[in-house]
């Protein structure tokens, strides 16, 4: 198996797992439901085809808090553009200058094309919400590893100003949110999230239950300081004041 790594970063990110209606939520980690429309959206999948659809969501994800940013609140008024009359209230949550490394594990082949679609899309990428453009570089590359290695082997993707703050720290402790593999299949399942993408249809957009498990990796930390040299040894001369 094989790793496609990305890291996902920009402006604002919104993924929500439960919104709906006025009141957009968003999760504190990216969704795999969203960052499988992300590579939809690249390949050009239509919102209908979801046997197109399928063969996305059968990778095995998951994804590395690198900077978790700040969540902020977005209330909206709108009035519609013929009647003039209000729309109802909104609230709209976003995450600002976060930072995610994700992973999707699956066929090397397969993920060779992602990895192209990502870089020439055939619609607009965004980060949960279409009015979340992701940084450029979003590719990180595909490694013939599984998905935990690859997920703990990465590099911090922290900003260098967030890095800095924690010069203090020579590593980084990161939480991993993923899809469990191997024996944990039969034993451990963690949490469980209505996540599993089935169909992105307008008519009828259905998710099924998906397990994620909860560990943390460590990472060395760029912008730590160097330990101070010590001081030199000032010469000393007994006999020096005979």
């Amino acid at each position: 198996m094989s790793v496609l790594l990305l890291r996902l970063a920009g402006p604002l990110q919104a993924w929500g797992a439960s919104a709906r209606f006025v009141r957009r939520t968003t999760q504190s980690a990216p969704t795999k439901s969203g960052v499988i429309g992300l590579l939809a959206a690249a390949r050009g999948i239509d919102r209908g085809d979801d046997e197109g659809l399928a063969r996305l969501a059968a990778l095995r994800f998951g994804v590395r808090i690198d900077q978790p940013g700040v969540h902020v609140r977005d209330f909206q008024t709108a009035h519609h553009a013929a009647t003039g009359k209000s729309m109802p209230l909104s609230e709209r949550f976003y995450l600002a200058d976060a930072v995610f490394t994700a992973g999707l594990e699956g066929d090397r082949a397969f993920l060779d094309e992602l990895a192209g679609a990502l870089r020439t899309p055939v619609y607009a990428l965004f980060l949960g919400r279409r009015s979340c453009p992701p940084d450029p570089g979003i590719v990180l590359g595909v490694h013939d590893v599984p998905l935990d290695a690859a997920l703990s082997g990465e590099p911090w993707r922290a900003a260098p100003w967030y890095g800095r703050r924690r010069s203090r720290d020579r590593t980084v402790s990161l939480t991993v949110l993923r899809e469990p593999g191997g024996d944990e299949e039969r034993g451990e399942r963690g949490d469980v999230l209505r996540d599993q993408p089935l169909s992105f249809s307008a008519e009828h957009r259905r998710h099924a239950l998906r397990a994620v498990v909860s560990t943390t990796v460590d990472a060395p930390n760029p912008y730590a300081r160097q330990p101070a040299a010590p001081a030199p040894v000032p010469p000393h001369d007994p006999l020096g004041a005979l």
